[in-house]
């Protein structure tokens, strides 16, 4: 059996291929029954130790339960693989134990790779997914430093041998599988940190190709996707409840909120940052310089009860709701934090316009690389969690037509076509 690994930003999944014949997604136990994702996270609990004592961390589905059980000591991280191209971003100590960030990532290909040995995959050696470019957050290209990482990172989980594939690619092969025809595909990959689209020839016409990749005729990627809508909805919707928008005084001027603390709780996983003494220090000082504290109360008890991942939640809730229906009443209730505002699918869309922009943008970039015009583009396979946001389906629609568009396997595709794409290398 080939195999085929999706780690991703938020979730992350495993496929299995045999000779011939469709990729099979491997299934994690959950406590609502199988599912085929596991979340990229990681719980780091104290009291969870071997008999030795040792810090025993855990992953996923697993992870999540025992924090949402657990006391505030246990800590939750996600969102690994934005940090990859970081070089500030070596190594963390967490309950005593230093952890670089390729131990962290191999904790959860591990878990991956031991998903699919107890399935009969050869895991010796694998293809995983990348985005089309790892993009550093002042905009600098670190391809190789990405990849290098991501190399060490599987070999600490005992894989030697990977390939890398690009993960619209990979979502291609999967789009492949169903076809009879040949047809010229855009495909669209929305994950929680990268937006990657590929443009390429599909079908029986592929495999007499003297090189396959040249069935390639471009690709490109930018980093945003649902993780971007989702700090949106907090920006814009959420974060006026805990004071961003009122002011102080100090030395006679009237001042506005230290921006950077609002940035912080955009990302839940960076709420946990401003748990710290100085910080706390200067929330409690600018409190007392409030007319009406309660917003700042609010934003502390959000803090000093690590309640950023049950945010987080419900922000990823209420985006999925708007995927439904017009409106929806965000509601977060956790003593003593307490919110409710209702959203309607228009403010949404408004607010992630920005990254709309973006994306429309990428895309005619594509286009015009390729010099491809629209109506030569046969299908777009639309895939990952945020394709299925109204808004993102319209922006293809406008530009190719809705009777292009397909949609499937939004959440397992890319593990399903390195899988395939593992048959292909493997057995070349």
């Amino acid at each position: 059996m080939f195999v085929g690994i999706d780690f991703g930003t938020t979730n992350s999944a495993v496929a299995l291929a045999g000779a011939d014949g469709a990729a099979e997604v491997v299934p994690f136990p959950t406590a609502a029954g199988p599912a085929s994702t596991e979340r990229s996270v990681l719980a780091f609990d104290p009291h969870h130790r071997d008999a030795e004592r040792r810090l025993l961390p855990l992953v996923g589905h697993r992870a999540i339960e025992t924090y949402l059980d657990s006391d505030q000591d246990c800590r939750l991280l996600q969102s690994f693989k934005s940090y990859l191209t970081s070089r500030l971003f070596t190594a963390t100590t967490l309950h005593g134990a230093r952890y670089s960030l390729e131990d962290l990532i191999a904790l959860i290909v591990g878990h991956l790779r031991a998903a699919a040995a107890a399935r009969g995959g050869a895991v010796g050696r694998v293809v995983a997914g990348r985005p089309v470019r790892f993009v550093a957050e002042e905009g600098a290209d670190e391809d190789s430093f990405a990849t290098g990482r991501l190399v060490e990172a599987f070999a600490k989980a005992g894989i030697p041998e990977v390939a890398f594939e690009f993960e619209p690619i990979a979502a291609a092969y999967h789009y492949e599988s169903g076809l009879d025809t040949d047809q010229t595909v855009l495909v669209a990959d929305f994950g929680g940190g990268t937006s990657d689209f590929c443009l390429i020839r599909l079908g029986p016409g592929r495999a007499g190709l003297a090189r396959p990749a040249d069935a390639i005729l471009g690709t490109a990627g930018l980093g945003l996707a649902g993780d971007s809508f989702d700090r949106r909805i907090v920006e814009h919707g959420l974060a006026p409840h805990f004071g961003r928008d009122l002011t102080y005084q100090s030395g006679g001027k009237l001042l506005p909120m230290p921006s950077w603390i609002y940035a912080r709780l955009e990302r839940w996983h960076h709420v946990a940052f401003l748990n710290a003494p100085k910080t706390l220090r200067l929330l409690h000082d600018l409190r007392r310089q409030l007319d009406d504290p309660e917003p700042l109360d609010q934003l502390l008890a959000l803090i000093e009860y690590n309640l950023g991942y049950h945010l987080y939640r419900a922000v990823e809730g209420a985006k999925r709701a708007l995927s439904a229906e017009e409106r929806t009443l965000f509601r977060f209730d956790h003593d003593p934090v307490r919110l409710e505002r209702p959203i309607t699918r228009a403010e949404f869309e408004s607010w992630i316009r920005p990254e709309l922009d973006s994306i429309g943008a990428c895309v005619d970039g594509l286009l015009a690389d390729t010099g491809l015009t629209t109506d030569r583009v046969d299908r777009v396979f639309l895939t990952g969690g945020s394709s299925l946001v109204p808004a993102v389906r319209a922006l293809f629609a406008q530009r190719f037509g809705e009777n292009k568009l397909s949609s499937g396997g939004e959440f397992i595709s890319v593990a399903s076509g390195l899988a395939h794409r593992a048959r292909e290398l493997f057995t070349a």
